[in-house]
């Protein structure tokens, strides 16, 4: 991580600005809501009994067609400022338990209810970061509502809030007029889009007016108001969906835990580090302070938000194009971390950021942002789909400690040393270079691959055949098709050897019944081997995604096989087995002996083409096509198995009928030289990519 005495000069130039708000936003967001004078008695706008009176708000929203169709959001947010106002000084003016008598029971329908006692708290707190912060947690909440509310009538929520708020479901509950008052505050890109523009981290700390957000807490108040009438009138009920959690959090933890004087050395470092904006150094200072009061929800919305703010920073001046440093007009979109984080430019372009920063330091964005089987941190706490008050700690530590490595690594020479003497911060900076993905399609498949295998090796620890049956049970085994089938085995063996690494690989033994350590052994070492992540191309996910499926029906295959013969052999020393059912049994333990060496060979061929998965872009269309279809029959072969090894078919001969069938097949193919691992241009011993590299 040496610094570039040019970058850092390009980044030092963006230490002068004083918003990150186009010129048009800035006037949206910071001063037309302010133009307006004129007084509104709040008895027009709330009862005393704090019901909203929707009519005096909807008043201010004007179009710009005698439909009422398109809302014109210049001349909305200028007479909504005054209502605004009205409205905040009238929440100001209350003390908490006044706020919470008359309003509490209307934010229960949120599912977050305790959410605003304390945005109240922050509307009279003199924090700079309070009111973004209040803001942007309100705005995943009610997205969430709103959410549970579509799916009322609706069957798919949006995704986007946006397309939510505009949806035919949302107008019929609370009707066109109270969804067009909520799109000229966070609904659409030519209002004040508060949520966006505080998610994607272009407001500074001071930028967002209070009153907006007294607005936004009495809006959700009222909304909660006209559900109440409309589940009353509809007989409907309401149900919230439950919160997603985080799981597999080990498989997160790479970094160890921050510690105090890391954090003392970040307070230094957030001054001093150019990924930061001085704009934005409040919500740095706000960062650390949540993390050691252990407000870890709080500490990661904010520090999400000057992430990608910092990167935006960094991707500007790579790529030169400094004005996307500032928010989009509505005709275009922001620069957020989709397009950060993307291989090429809207332009078509290359992206320069992944060379610059190194694909260690974006895989680890991109398996904790956007992979689909990661946790898609930002998505999820964004869209309220996290519970606030469960967020863990762990996760918090791990984005905490690589934003920690890339504010050394825009830091001068001086301050740079001075850090890299820390061993804590060594070991952060270590842990970032080292760094492999564990949510992309290659690392799931690997896991899977290595979870099938172990399941396969449990097979040798069930049940015996019973004593007195050995001999029938040798009987059974010796149908024609059985021996077939080990002959195949043994042939494609035979022609895998030629690319199995150097070493003791004697496939002849590997694929013994029971599995030998070896086995075991020499999976595990194949799985070890980087392979390129980064951008795959879409024949390679392709692949990727079918892999996936044959190791996940291979395993079910071996899962049931584990649980039907513990099951029947228990039946059997029972006694309660009929005849038919003790002859299934025994055909059963005869095909498992098949199987075992089948479902290894299987896993071995795909680790084998998975390490060499690159070679497909080789391919012309046509190979491509007959490859895919290779692998399909391999996979509607698992799944089959699946089917057939169900413990309420019990079809093992046809379990064997379909073994040697995909055997022909993979040998076929094999000898044909149309596998992946024939596309090698490498010696045998080198063709694995390098775990080093």
């Amino acid at each position: 991580m040496e610094g570039n005495a040019r970058f850092q000069l390009e980044m030092l130039k963006s230490d002068s600005i004083t918003t990150c708000l186009s010129p048009p936003v800035y006037d949206m967001v910071c001063r037309l809501g302010f133009e307006v004078k004129e007084n509104h008695d709040i008895s027009n706008i709330i009862s005393q009994h704090g019901e909203v009176y929707w009519k005096t708000i909807a008043e201010c929203v004007c179009y710009t067609d005698s439909e009422g169709q398109n809302v014109d959001y210049v001349k909305s947010v200028s007479l909504l400022g005054p209502v605004c106002e009205a409205v905040h000084t009238h929440i100001y003016s209350l003390t908490k338990a006044q706020f919470e008598v008359q309003y509490a029971l209307w934010f229960q329908w949120t599912n977050f209810p305790e959410l605003f006692p304390e945005i109240f708290v922050a509307l009279k707190s003199l924090q700079p970061t309070a009111i973004p912060l209040s803001l942007m947690k309100l705005t995943s909440c009610l997205e969430r509502a709103l959410g549970d509310v579509f799916l009322l009538i609706g069957k798919e929520c949006p995704f986007l809030l946006r397309d939510l708020l505009v949806s035919k479901e949302l107008a019929e509950v609370f009707g066109p007029s109270v969804m067009n008052i909520l799109r000229v505050f966070i609904g659409s890109p030519c209002g004040l889009n508060l949520r966006n523009i505080l998610w994607h981290g272009f407001a500074s700390p001071q930028e967002i007016p209070p009153k907006y957000c007294s607005m936004l807490v009495l809006l959700t108040a009222g909304l909660g108001q006209l559900l109440k009438s409309y589940l009353q009138q509809s007989n409907f009920t309401f149900i919230h969906r439950p919160f997603l959690s985080f799981t597999d959090l080990k498989e997160l933890i790479i970094f160890p835990d921050i510690n105090d004087e890391v954090l003392s050395i970040v307070e230094e470092l957030i001054k001093k580090s150019t990924f930061v904006l001085k704009i934005m150094i409040p919500f740095w200072e706000a960062v650390i302070m949540k993390f050691r009061s252990h407000r870890y929800a709080d500490c990661i919305v904010l520090l999400l938000t000057q992430l990608e703010t910092g990167l935006r920073k960094i991707f500007t001046t790579v790529n030169k194009c400094p004005k996307r440093l500032l928010t989009a007009e509505s005709t275009a979109f922001y620069t957020t971390f989709d397009e950060i984080l993307a291989k090429q430019l809207s332009n078509d372009e290359i992206n320069n950021l992944p060379l610059f920063l190194g694909e260690p330091a974006m895989e680890f964005l991109w398996d904790f942002l956007n992979h689909q089987e990661g946790p898609r941190v930002r998505d999820r706490l964004s869209h309220g789909e996290i519970n606030l008050n469960d967020f863990p700690k762990e996760l918090t530590n791990q984005l905490l400690a690589f934003s920690v490595v890339l504010l050394v690594r825009f830091v001068g020479e001086d301050v740079l040393s001075v850090s890299e003497e820390n061993a804590s911060i060594r070991t952060l900076i270590s842990c970032v270079n080292c760094y492999c993905s564990q949510f992309h399609p290659v690392s799931q498949l690997k896991k899977k691959i290595l979870y099938c295998e172990k399941s396969i090796r449990i097979w040798p620890q069930l049940p015996l055949v019973p004593v007195e049956q050995i001999q029938e049970a040798a009987r059974l085994e010796g149908s024609s098709e059985t021996k077939d089938c080990y002959h195949l085995i043994l042939k494609i063996s035979s022609e895998l050897q030629h690319y199995m690494p150097q070493g003791d690989c004697d496939l002849n033994n590997l694929l013994d019944n029971p599995p030998t350590a070896k086995w075991s052994l020499l999976l595990q070492e194949l799985c070890s081997k980087r392979i390129q992540t980064l951008y795959c191309p879409r024949s390679v996910l392709e692949v990727l995604a079918i892999f996936q499926k044959i190791s996940a029906h291979c395993h079910l295959v071996s899962d049931q096989i584990i649980a039907t013969t513990e099951i029947r052999f228990k039946q059997w020393t029972q006694k309660t087995l009929r005849s038919r059912q003790r002859q299934n049994y025994l055909r059963m333990l005869n095909s498992i002996k098949l199987l075992s060496p089948v479902l290894q060979l299987i896993l071995l061929l795909i680790t084998l083409e998975l390490v060499n998965i690159h070679t497909v872009n080789e391919k012309n269309t046509c190979e491509y096509q007959q490859y895919l279809k290779f692998l399909k029959s391999i996979l509607q072969y698992a799944e089959n198995l699946v089917t057939y090894s169900n413990q309420e078919r019990n079809k093992w001969d046809e379990s064997i009928n379909i073994t040697h069938l995909v055997l022909v097949k993979i040998l076929t193919f094999s000898e044909k030289k149309q596998m992946l691992i024939h596309l090698t241009r490498e010696s045998p011993d080198k063709l694995f990519y390098d775990s080093s590299s």
